[in-house]
C-alpha cells in the first residue's frame, strides 16, 4: 500500500525548493518550515534533507553559504538560484498535472 513516506521521497526536492522560494534557510529550518506549512503532515528527517540539499547544490539549483553566529556553530544557509526558480516552476506544474490525474482516477473509482 502506498504510504505518505513513499510519496514524500519523490517530492522532497520540490518541497525544499518551495521552502527556499520564501527565504534563505538552513537545513533544520527547512525541515521545520515544511512541517509547519503542511500542518505536520509532512515530516522530513535530516538524513533525507541534507543529501537532497547537496544534490540540489551540485546541480546549481541552490547555493549555500556559511554564516557564523555569536553563540553556537556556524550554519549553512541555502538560497534558491535562478535555475532553481525555473526548476521549481516546472516541478509545481508537473505536480499539479499529476495530482489532477490521480484525483480523476480516484474520483472515478467513487472514493
Amino acid at each position: 500500500m502506498l504510504r505518505t513516506s513513499d510519496l514524500l521521497k519523490g517530492t522532497t526536492p520540490a518541497l525544499i525548493l518551495a521552502a527556499l522560494a520564501k527565504e534563505d534557510l538552513y537545513g533544520y529550518r527547512i525541515i521545520k518550515l515544511i512541517q509547519e506549512e503542511s500542518d505536520d503532515a509532512l515530516k522530513l528527517g535530516e538524513g533525507s534533507v541534507y543529501p537532497v540539499l547537496h544534490a540540489l547544490e551540485s546541480k546549481g539549483l541552490v547555493k549555500g553559504r556559511w554564516e557564523t553566529r555569536e553563540i553556537g556553530p556556524a550554519r549553512k544557509y541555502y538560497a534558491l538560484t535562478s535555475k532553481g526558480k525555473k526548476e521549481l516552476k516546472t516541478a509545481a506544474a508537473t505536480w499539479r498535472g499529476y495530482s489532477t490525474a490521480v484525483e480523476g482516477v480516484l474520483g472515478f473509482a467513487g472514493v
